[in-house]
């Protein structure tokens, strides 16, 4: 029983520490392009950003799939800690 709860703790801190950067630069981007938007900045390269274009990096087609899974693993793998029989 000791071993299942090392594993959990690995696989979310495993998957927590992978998804950080991504989920961070998405929520950054997309929080500064809606304060500057009413503003009048024309920063269209925020919402490349938030959607995974990094230039010659573009990660457009998976970046919302892994954000979308790694977000649902990373809740459920936290859940399945917190309870007491886990």
């Amino acid at each position: 029983m000791q071993r299942k709860k090392i594993n959990k703790r690995k696989i979310h801190r495993k998957v927590a520490s992978l998804s950080a950067i991504p989920l961070l630069i998405t929520l950054i981007s997309g929080t500064a392009y809606s304060i500057l938007q009413p503003l009048g900045v024309d920063a269209f390269w925020l919402i490349k950003w938030h959607t995974g274009n990094f230039g010659i990096f573009n990660l457009q087609p998976f970046y919302s799939i892994f954000l979308g899974i790694s977000s649902i693993i990373s809740v459920i793998s936290g859940i399945k800690l917190l309870q007491k029989n886990a």
